[in-house]
Protein backbone atom coordinates (compact mmCIF):
# COMPACT_ATOMS: atom_id res chain seq x y z
CA UNK A 1 0.00 0.00 0.00
CA UNK A 2 1.68 3.85 -1.09
CA UNK A 3 1.25 6.51 1.07
CA UNK A 4 -1.62 8.18 -0.84
CA UNK A 5 -3.73 4.82 -0.63
CA UNK A 6 -3.11 5.16 3.11
CA UNK A 7 -4.21 7.84 3.54
CA UNK A 8 -7.21 7.51 1.51
CA UNK A 9 -8.24 4.59 3.95
CA UNK A 10 -7.74 7.03 7.02
CA UNK A 11 -10.68 9.79 5.65
CA UNK A 12 -13.04 9.76 8.14
CA UNK A 13 -11.47 7.68 11.22
CA UNK A 14 -11.70 11.08 13.40
CA UNK A 15 -15.12 11.72 15.34
CA UNK A 16 -17.05 14.28 16.70
CA UNK A 17 -15.29 13.48 20.24
CA UNK A 18 -11.89 13.51 18.87
CA UNK A 19 -12.43 17.07 17.03
CA UNK A 20 -14.05 18.01 20.38
CA UNK A 21 -10.65 17.12 22.50
CA UNK A 22 -8.73 18.62 19.98
CA UNK A 23 -10.77 22.09 19.83
CA UNK A 24 -10.43 22.29 22.97
CA UNK A 25 -7.30 22.16 23.73
CA UNK A 26 -6.49 24.41 20.66
CA UNK A 27 -9.02 26.92 22.05
CA UNK A 28 -6.97 26.88 25.39
CA UNK A 29 -4.22 27.35 23.84
CA UNK A 30 -5.04 30.16 21.79
CA UNK A 31 -6.26 31.52 25.16
CA UNK A 32 -3.37 31.54 26.99
CA UNK A 33 -1.14 32.96 23.62
CA UNK A 34 -3.76 35.37 24.06
CA UNK A 35 -3.83 36.70 27.47
CA UNK A 36 -0.10 36.45 27.86
CA UNK A 37 1.09 37.49 24.71
CA UNK A 38 -0.92 40.96 24.29
CA UNK A 39 0.85 44.20 24.78
CA UNK A 40 3.82 43.81 23.07
CA UNK A 41 5.69 47.27 22.68
CA UNK A 42 9.59 46.80 22.49
CA UNK A 43 11.59 43.71 21.90
CA UNK A 44 12.83 43.59 25.43
CA UNK A 45 8.75 42.79 25.71
CA UNK A 46 8.74 40.40 22.51
CA UNK A 47 11.85 38.26 23.28
CA UNK A 48 12.69 38.22 27.34
CA UNK A 49 9.01 38.87 28.16
CA UNK A 50 10.62 41.64 30.07
CA UNK A 51 12.40 38.37 32.82
CA UNK A 52 9.05 38.35 34.53
CA UNK A 53 8.41 34.42 33.65
CA UNK A 54 8.04 32.22 37.06
CA UNK A 55 10.60 29.20 37.26
CA UNK A 56 7.88 26.50 37.07
CA UNK A 57 6.58 27.84 33.88
CA UNK A 58 9.58 28.12 32.91
CA UNK A 59 10.62 24.82 33.53
CA UNK A 60 7.69 23.67 31.82
CA UNK A 61 7.87 25.71 28.75
CA UNK A 62 11.78 23.92 27.95
CA UNK A 63 10.18 20.53 28.39
CA UNK A 64 8.13 21.37 25.76
CA UNK A 65 10.42 22.59 23.46
CA UNK A 66 13.18 19.71 24.33
CA UNK A 67 10.58 16.99 23.77
CA UNK A 68 9.32 18.54 20.81
CA UNK A 69 7.29 16.66 17.94
CA UNK A 70 10.08 14.51 17.54
CA UNK A 71 9.67 13.02 20.57
CA UNK A 72 6.41 12.44 20.75
CA UNK A 73 6.87 10.22 17.15
CA UNK A 74 10.59 9.35 17.28
CA UNK A 75 11.44 7.63 20.89
CA UNK A 76 7.86 5.54 20.47
CA UNK A 77 8.98 4.53 17.23
CA UNK A 78 12.25 4.36 18.56
CA UNK A 79 11.05 1.82 21.19
CA UNK A 80 9.12 -0.04 19.11
CA UNK A 81 11.81 -0.99 16.62
CA UNK A 82 15.09 -1.06 18.86
CA UNK A 83 15.01 -0.98 22.94
CA UNK A 84 15.41 1.24 25.61
CA UNK A 85 19.53 2.23 24.97
CA UNK A 86 18.28 5.32 23.97
CA UNK A 87 17.62 6.62 27.74
CA UNK A 88 21.59 6.31 28.11
CA UNK A 89 21.55 9.89 26.28
CA UNK A 90 19.81 11.10 29.26
CA UNK A 91 22.60 10.51 31.54
CA UNK A 92 24.97 12.68 29.84
CA UNK A 93 22.19 15.15 29.73
CA UNK A 94 21.21 15.29 33.11
CA UNK A 95 24.93 16.17 33.31
CA UNK A 96 25.51 18.86 30.99
CA UNK A 97 22.39 20.84 32.67
CA UNK A 98 23.69 21.07 35.72
CA UNK A 99 26.97 22.00 34.06
CA UNK A 100 25.25 24.76 32.21
CA UNK A 101 23.55 26.28 35.29
CA UNK A 102 26.81 26.57 37.33
CA UNK A 103 28.57 28.14 34.37
CA UNK A 104 26.84 29.32 31.58
CA UNK A 105 23.89 30.96 33.29
CA UNK A 106 25.45 33.23 35.48
CA UNK A 107 28.02 35.01 32.57
CA UNK A 108 24.41 35.16 30.45
CA UNK A 109 23.03 37.41 33.31
CA UNK A 110 26.17 39.26 34.07
CA UNK A 111 25.98 40.64 30.90
CA UNK A 112 22.23 41.19 30.47
CA UNK A 113 22.20 39.06 27.45
CA UNK A 114 19.22 39.00 25.34
CA UNK A 115 21.03 36.29 22.98
CA UNK A 116 23.66 33.98 24.32
CA UNK A 117 25.65 35.41 21.82
CA UNK A 118 25.58 38.91 23.05
CA UNK A 119 27.99 36.96 25.51
CA UNK A 120 30.37 36.28 22.76
CA UNK A 121 30.52 39.69 21.39
CA UNK A 122 31.65 40.95 25.08
CA UNK A 123 34.19 37.94 25.40
CA UNK A 124 35.42 38.05 21.87
CA UNK A 125 34.15 40.84 19.75
CA UNK A 126 31.40 40.90 17.18
CA UNK A 127 33.50 38.53 14.38
CA UNK A 128 32.41 35.68 16.93
CA UNK A 129 29.16 36.86 17.51
CA UNK A 130 28.23 36.84 13.67
CA UNK A 131 29.64 33.49 13.28
CA UNK A 132 27.83 31.94 16.64
CA UNK A 133 24.42 33.12 15.36
CA UNK A 134 25.05 32.02 11.87
CA UNK A 135 25.74 28.97 13.04
CA UNK A 136 22.68 28.96 14.96
CA UNK A 137 20.47 29.89 12.33
CA UNK A 138 21.72 26.98 10.38
CA UNK A 139 21.82 24.03 12.75
CA UNK A 140 18.53 25.63 14.33
CA UNK A 141 17.05 25.72 10.74
CA UNK A 142 18.12 22.10 9.93
CA UNK A 143 17.12 20.63 13.16
CA UNK A 144 13.49 22.39 13.75
CA UNK A 145 12.96 21.49 10.58
CA UNK A 146 13.05 18.03 11.00
CA UNK A 147 11.37 18.25 13.99
CA UNK A 148 8.25 19.82 12.21
CA UNK A 149 8.49 17.04 9.08
CA UNK A 150 8.25 14.94 12.23
CA UNK A 151 4.78 16.53 13.80
CA UNK A 152 3.54 17.07 10.14
CA UNK A 153 3.90 13.60 9.62
CA UNK A 154 2.01 12.40 12.23
CA UNK A 155 -0.90 14.58 11.54
CA UNK A 156 -0.64 13.44 8.30
CA UNK A 157 -1.41 10.04 8.79
CA UNK A 158 -3.66 10.61 11.12
CA UNK A 159 -5.75 13.25 9.81
CA UNK A 160 -5.47 11.71 5.95
CA UNK A 161 -4.16 14.84 4.67
CA UNK A 162 -1.53 15.43 2.60
CA UNK A 163 2.64 16.47 3.65
CA UNK A 164 1.95 19.52 1.54
CA UNK A 165 -1.42 20.88 2.95
CA UNK A 166 -0.58 20.13 6.68
CA UNK A 167 2.98 21.64 6.41
CA UNK A 168 1.19 25.20 5.46
CA UNK A 169 -1.64 25.17 7.44
CA UNK A 170 1.13 24.68 10.68
CA UNK A 171 3.50 26.94 9.14
CA UNK A 172 0.47 29.75 9.14
CA UNK A 173 -0.71 29.07 12.53
CA UNK A 174 2.93 29.27 13.96
CA UNK A 175 3.95 32.23 12.16
CA UNK A 176 0.40 34.56 13.24
CA UNK A 177 0.78 32.56 17.16
CA UNK A 178 4.68 33.78 17.37
CA UNK A 179 4.45 36.96 16.05
CA UNK A 180 1.53 38.01 17.52
CA UNK A 181 2.39 36.75 21.41
CA UNK A 182 6.38 36.77 20.94
CA UNK A 183 8.06 34.67 23.94
CA UNK A 184 5.65 35.46 26.89
CA UNK A 185 2.82 33.24 24.88
CA UNK A 186 5.57 30.34 24.19
CA UNK A 187 6.31 30.49 27.67
CA UNK A 188 2.97 30.08 29.11
CA UNK A 189 1.69 27.84 26.17
CA UNK A 190 4.76 25.60 26.30
CA UNK A 191 3.92 24.80 30.17
CA UNK A 192 0.52 24.44 28.65
CA UNK A 193 1.74 21.80 25.90
CA UNK A 194 3.80 19.55 28.27
CA UNK A 195 0.68 18.65 30.68
CA UNK A 196 -0.93 17.17 27.34
CA UNK A 197 2.32 15.47 26.35
CA UNK A 198 1.91 13.86 29.84
CA UNK A 199 -1.89 13.18 29.33
CA UNK A 200 -1.66 11.65 25.99
CA UNK A 201 1.32 9.59 26.65
CA UNK A 202 -0.42 8.28 29.91
CA UNK A 203 -3.72 7.58 28.43
CA UNK A 204 -2.17 5.27 25.10
CA UNK A 205 -0.30 3.47 27.50
CA UNK A 206 -3.09 2.56 29.76
CA UNK A 207 -5.13 1.66 26.77
CA UNK A 208 -2.21 -0.34 25.15
CA UNK A 209 -1.66 -2.65 28.51
CA UNK A 210 -5.79 -3.18 28.50
CA UNK A 211 -5.51 -4.92 24.76
CA UNK A 212 -1.94 -6.36 25.49
CA UNK A 213 -2.29 -10.27 26.70
CA UNK A 214 -1.48 -10.54 30.02
CA UNK A 215 -1.51 -6.70 30.80
CA UNK A 216 1.87 -5.04 32.00
CA UNK A 217 3.45 -8.59 32.56
CA UNK A 218 2.26 -9.96 29.45
CA UNK A 219 4.23 -6.99 27.57
CA UNK A 220 6.84 -7.45 30.07
CA UNK A 221 7.96 -10.37 29.03
CA UNK A 222 6.79 -10.63 26.03
CA UNK A 223 9.26 -6.99 25.48
CA UNK A 224 12.27 -8.67 27.49
CA UNK A 225 12.54 -12.26 25.41
CA UNK A 226 13.16 -10.15 22.39
CA UNK A 227 15.65 -7.68 23.56
CA UNK A 228 13.52 -4.52 23.46
CA UNK A 229 14.43 -4.10 27.32
CA UNK A 230 17.81 -3.59 26.75
CA UNK A 231 19.32 -0.60 28.85
CA UNK A 232 23.15 -0.40 29.06
CA UNK A 233 25.37 -1.41 25.93
CA UNK A 234 28.89 -2.28 27.80
CA UNK A 235 30.94 -2.49 24.84
CA UNK A 236 33.97 -1.21 24.15
CA UNK A 237 33.59 0.22 20.54
CA UNK A 238 34.03 3.09 19.00
CA UNK A 239 32.24 2.24 15.52
CA UNK A 240 29.04 1.16 18.01
CA UNK A 241 26.78 4.92 18.20
CA UNK A 242 24.60 2.65 21.05
CA UNK A 243 27.78 1.68 23.60
CA UNK A 244 27.27 3.73 26.83
CA UNK A 245 30.09 5.57 26.81
CA UNK A 246 29.55 7.10 23.25
CA UNK A 247 25.90 7.16 24.19
CA UNK A 248 26.60 9.26 27.49
CA UNK A 249 29.64 11.35 25.85
CA UNK A 250 27.53 12.38 23.11
CA UNK A 251 24.74 13.19 25.37
CA UNK A 252 26.70 15.33 27.55
CA UNK A 253 28.31 17.49 24.68
CA UNK A 254 24.93 17.77 22.65
CA UNK A 255 23.13 18.84 26.19
CA UNK A 256 26.05 21.40 26.69
CA UNK A 257 25.26 22.89 22.82
CA UNK A 258 21.43 22.32 22.78
CA UNK A 259 20.97 23.64 26.56
CA UNK A 260 23.87 26.13 26.50
CA UNK A 261 25.08 27.35 23.57
CA UNK A 262 21.47 27.20 20.95
CA UNK A 263 19.08 30.33 21.76
CA UNK A 264 16.07 28.43 21.19
CA UNK A 265 16.16 26.45 24.53
CA UNK A 266 18.34 29.07 26.65
CA UNK A 267 15.94 32.36 25.84
CA UNK A 268 13.37 30.64 27.71
CA UNK A 269 16.10 30.51 31.09
CA UNK A 270 16.77 34.22 30.22
CA UNK A 271 13.19 35.29 30.78
CA UNK A 272 13.11 34.49 34.54
CA UNK A 273 14.01 37.20 37.09
CA UNK A 274 17.10 36.15 38.29
CA UNK A 275 20.01 34.12 37.80
CA UNK A 276 19.18 31.33 40.77
CA UNK A 277 15.38 31.24 39.79
CA UNK A 278 16.95 30.40 36.08
CA UNK A 279 19.03 28.28 37.66
CA UNK A 280 16.71 26.17 39.29
CA UNK A 281 14.40 25.75 36.30
CA UNK A 282 16.94 24.36 34.39
CA UNK A 283 18.31 21.53 37.10
CA UNK A 284 14.00 20.91 37.52
CA UNK A 285 13.99 19.69 33.76
CA UNK A 286 15.76 16.87 34.88
CA UNK A 287 12.83 15.98 37.07
CA UNK A 288 10.35 17.29 34.51
CA UNK A 289 11.06 15.72 31.18
CA UNK A 290 12.74 11.98 32.44
CA UNK A 291 9.85 10.71 33.61
CA UNK A 292 8.12 11.83 29.91
CA UNK A 293 10.89 10.31 27.94
CA UNK A 294 10.27 6.98 29.93
CA UNK A 295 6.67 7.39 28.73
CA UNK A 296 7.05 7.80 25.10
CA UNK A 297 9.70 5.07 25.24
CA UNK A 298 7.41 2.48 27.42
CA UNK A 299 4.38 3.52 24.90
CA UNK A 300 6.90 2.33 22.23
CA UNK A 301 7.58 -0.85 23.72
CA UNK A 302 3.57 -1.64 24.72
CA UNK A 303 3.15 -0.55 20.54
CA UNK A 304 5.68 -3.85 19.92
CA UNK A 305 3.84 -6.29 22.18
CA UNK A 306 0.38 -5.26 20.95
CA UNK A 307 1.96 -5.73 17.14
CA UNK A 308 3.72 -8.72 18.12
CA UNK A 309 0.08 -10.55 19.59
CA UNK A 310 -1.91 -8.92 16.66
CA UNK A 311 0.25 -10.53 13.74
CA UNK A 312 -2.72 -9.56 11.51
CA UNK A 313 -3.03 -6.29 11.53
CA UNK A 314 -0.85 -4.24 9.04
CA UNK A 315 2.21 -1.99 10.27
CA UNK A 316 2.71 1.26 8.51
CA UNK A 317 5.75 1.61 5.97
CA UNK A 318 7.48 3.91 7.92
CA UNK A 319 8.35 3.05 11.07
CA UNK A 320 8.65 6.86 12.32
CA UNK A 321 4.91 6.86 11.57
CA UNK A 322 3.97 4.02 14.30
CA UNK A 323 2.12 5.75 16.81
CA UNK A 324 0.13 7.60 14.61
CA UNK A 325 -0.75 4.57 12.47
CA UNK A 326 -1.60 2.98 15.54
CA UNK A 327 -3.59 6.28 16.93
CA UNK A 328 -5.90 5.78 13.57
CA UNK A 329 -6.49 1.97 13.17
CA UNK A 330 -6.73 1.09 17.03
CA UNK A 331 -7.48 3.57 19.40
CA UNK A 332 -10.69 4.72 20.41
CA UNK A 333 -12.18 7.85 19.75
CA UNK A 334 -11.72 10.36 22.32
CA UNK A 335 -8.25 9.30 22.64
CA UNK A 336 -7.58 9.70 18.83
CA UNK A 337 -8.32 13.43 19.55
CA UNK A 338 -6.03 13.27 22.62
CA UNK A 339 -2.55 12.52 20.82
CA UNK A 340 -3.66 14.55 18.02
CA UNK A 341 -4.04 17.54 20.19
CA UNK A 342 -0.28 16.28 21.63
CA UNK A 343 1.30 16.42 18.56
CA UNK A 344 -0.87 19.88 17.36
CA UNK A 345 0.33 21.85 19.96
CA UNK A 346 4.47 20.09 19.84
CA UNK A 347 4.37 21.08 16.26
CA UNK A 348 3.45 25.21 17.14
CA UNK A 349 6.16 24.95 19.73
CA UNK A 350 8.55 26.17 17.23
CA UNK A 351 12.11 28.24 17.43
CA UNK A 352 10.66 31.22 15.34
CA UNK A 353 11.45 33.67 18.39
CA UNK A 354 14.43 32.96 19.07
CA UNK A 355 15.47 32.71 15.20
CA UNK A 356 14.26 36.31 15.08
CA UNK A 357 15.34 37.57 18.10
CA UNK A 358 18.64 36.24 17.54
CA UNK A 359 18.53 38.19 14.16
CA UNK A 360 17.60 41.12 15.40
CA UNK A 361 20.28 40.86 18.20
CA UNK A 362 23.19 39.65 16.50
CA UNK A 363 22.81 40.33 12.75
CA UNK A 364 20.51 43.44 12.29
CA UNK A 365 21.32 45.79 14.98
CA UNK A 366 24.81 45.48 14.81
CA UNK A 367 25.56 45.25 11.18
CA UNK A 368 22.45 47.16 9.30
CA UNK A 369 20.86 49.66 11.69
CA UNK A 370 22.72 50.78 14.50
CA UNK A 371 20.18 53.40 15.24
CA UNK A 372 17.15 51.20 14.64
CA UNK A 373 14.24 52.75 17.39
CA UNK A 374 12.73 49.96 19.10
CA UNK A 375 8.78 50.25 17.39
CA UNK A 376 11.08 49.91 13.72
CA UNK A 377 12.59 46.63 15.49
CA UNK A 378 9.54 45.25 16.60
CA UNK A 379 8.26 45.87 13.41
CA UNK A 380 11.82 43.55 11.55
CA UNK A 381 11.23 41.28 14.39
CA UNK A 382 8.05 40.07 13.36
CA UNK A 383 8.78 39.96 9.99
CA UNK A 384 11.11 37.81 10.12
CA UNK A 385 9.16 35.17 11.99
CA UNK A 386 7.27 35.20 8.84
CA UNK A 387 10.65 34.23 7.08
CA UNK A 388 11.60 31.93 9.03
CA UNK A 389 8.41 30.25 9.05
CA UNK A 390 8.86 30.21 5.41
CA UNK A 391 12.43 28.46 5.39
CA UNK A 392 11.43 25.79 8.13
CA UNK A 393 8.55 24.98 5.96
CA UNK A 394 11.07 23.94 2.49
CA UNK A 395 13.66 21.96 5.14
CA UNK A 396 10.66 20.20 6.29
CA UNK A 397 9.50 19.20 3.00
CA UNK A 398 12.85 18.14 1.83
CA UNK A 399 13.21 15.68 4.92
CA UNK A 400 10.46 13.26 3.39
CA UNK A 401 13.49 10.51 2.56
CA UNK A 402 14.70 10.38 5.49
CA UNK A 403 14.20 7.54 7.98
CA UNK A 404 14.86 7.24 11.76
CA UNK A 405 13.82 11.01 12.15
CA UNK A 406 15.29 11.29 16.23
CA UNK A 407 18.91 10.24 15.37
CA UNK A 408 19.16 12.27 11.96
CA UNK A 409 18.66 15.36 14.39
CA UNK A 410 21.67 14.15 16.92
CA UNK A 411 23.82 14.03 13.93
CA UNK A 412 22.79 17.75 12.27
CA UNK A 413 24.06 18.90 15.93
CA UNK A 414 26.88 16.41 15.89
CA UNK A 415 28.44 18.39 13.05
CA UNK A 416 27.86 21.88 13.65
CA UNK A 417 27.02 21.74 17.72
CA UNK A 418 31.37 21.51 18.26
CA UNK A 419 31.65 24.18 16.55
CA UNK A 420 29.92 27.09 18.89
CA UNK A 421 30.72 25.02 22.10
CA UNK A 422 34.26 24.97 21.57
CA UNK A 423 34.22 28.57 21.19
CA UNK A 424 32.04 29.65 24.68
CA UNK A 425 34.16 26.61 26.65
CA UNK A 426 36.85 28.74 25.10
CA UNK A 427 35.66 31.92 26.97
CA UNK A 428 34.24 30.89 29.46
CA UNK A 429 37.19 28.75 30.57
CA UNK A 430 40.15 30.80 29.67
CA UNK A 431 41.70 34.38 29.06
CA UNK A 432 42.52 33.55 25.21
CA UNK A 433 41.81 36.08 22.76
CA UNK A 434 40.64 34.88 19.26
CA UNK A 435 38.39 37.01 16.82
CA UNK A 436 39.46 35.86 13.93
CA UNK A 437 40.85 32.22 14.70
CA UNK A 438 37.32 31.47 16.47
CA UNK A 439 35.33 31.92 12.93
CA UNK A 440 38.29 29.75 11.20
CA UNK A 441 38.57 27.39 13.87
CA UNK A 442 34.06 27.05 13.62
CA UNK A 443 34.33 27.12 10.24
CA UNK A 444 36.91 24.26 9.89
CA UNK A 445 35.86 22.15 12.36
CA UNK A 446 32.14 21.51 10.83
CA UNK A 447 33.76 20.69 7.35
CA UNK A 448 35.60 18.21 9.15
CA UNK A 449 32.88 16.76 11.74
CA UNK A 450 30.49 16.74 7.80
CA UNK A 451 33.46 14.71 6.13
CA UNK A 452 33.73 12.42 9.46
CA UNK A 453 30.34 11.77 9.16
CA UNK A 454 30.10 10.98 5.38
CA UNK A 455 32.43 8.65 5.63
CA UNK A 456 31.08 6.86 9.00
CA UNK A 457 27.99 6.60 7.29
CA UNK A 458 29.97 4.83 4.16
CA UNK A 459 31.68 2.13 6.17
CA UNK A 460 35.05 3.69 5.41
CA UNK A 461 36.25 4.74 8.76
CA UNK A 462 35.35 2.74 11.78
CA UNK A 463 33.66 5.60 13.94
CA UNK A 464 30.18 6.14 15.53
CA UNK A 465 28.36 9.36 14.92
CA UNK A 466 27.88 10.02 18.52
CA UNK A 467 31.81 10.86 18.92
CA UNK A 468 31.63 13.80 16.36
CA UNK A 469 29.82 16.52 18.93
CA UNK A 470 33.30 15.51 21.06
CA UNK A 471 35.68 15.87 18.45
CA UNK A 472 34.13 18.76 17.12
CA UNK A 473 34.22 20.26 20.52
CA UNK A 474 37.78 19.56 21.03
CA UNK A 475 38.81 20.45 17.64
CA UNK A 476 37.51 23.62 17.60
CA UNK A 477 38.47 25.02 21.22
CA UNK A 478 42.14 23.78 20.65
CA UNK A 479 42.07 25.04 16.78
CA UNK A 480 41.06 28.68 18.17
CA UNK A 481 43.61 28.28 20.99
CA UNK A 482 46.00 27.55 19.08
CA UNK A 483 45.32 30.11 16.04
CA UNK A 484 44.36 33.31 18.54
CA UNK A 485 48.32 34.29 19.51
CA UNK A 486 48.95 34.13 15.80
CA UNK A 487 45.76 35.56 13.92
CA UNK A 488 44.63 38.19 16.59
CA UNK A 489 47.87 38.54 18.84
CA UNK A 490 48.80 38.42 22.19
CA UNK A 491 45.67 39.30 25.10
CA UNK A 492 45.80 42.21 27.54
CA UNK A 493 44.88 40.87 30.93
CA UNK A 494 42.50 43.25 32.56
CA UNK A 495 39.77 42.18 35.40
CA UNK A 496 40.33 38.86 35.10
CA UNK A 497 39.74 38.26 31.08
CA UNK A 498 40.76 38.98 28.18
CA UNK A 499 40.47 43.00 26.94
CA UNK A 500 38.92 43.68 23.41
CA UNK A 501 39.00 46.30 21.00
CA UNK A 502 36.33 46.76 18.50
CA UNK A 503 36.46 44.76 15.60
Amino acid sequence: MNEAEFAQNLTGGLQWLDFAVLGSAIVIFVVIAYLTGKKESDTKDFFLGRRRTPALVACLSFVATEVSALTIIGVPATGFAENWQYLQFFIGSAAARILIALLFIPVFYKHDCTTIYEFLKHRFGSQTQYAGAIFFFITRLLASGLRLYAACLGVSVIMGWSLQTTLVLFTVVSIAFIAFGGIKAVMWTGAFATLVFYLAGLAVAGYLISRIDGGLSGAWQLSRDAGKLSLFNLRLSLSDPTTLWGSTMNAFFVGLVVFGTDQELVQRLLTVQTRRSSQRALISTIVAAFPLVCLYLAVGTLLFAFYRQQPQLPLPEKTDAILSHFVVHSLPIGLKGLVLAAIVLASIDSPLSSLSSSFVTDIYRPLVNKFASERHCLWVSRTCVVGFGIALAVVAYLCRPLEGLLWVAFKIIGVTGGSTLGVFLLGLLTKRTAKRANVVAMTLSAVAMGVLLVLSEKKVIALGWTWLIVIGTAFTFGCAYILGPIMDGRPVEHGGQAKLGED
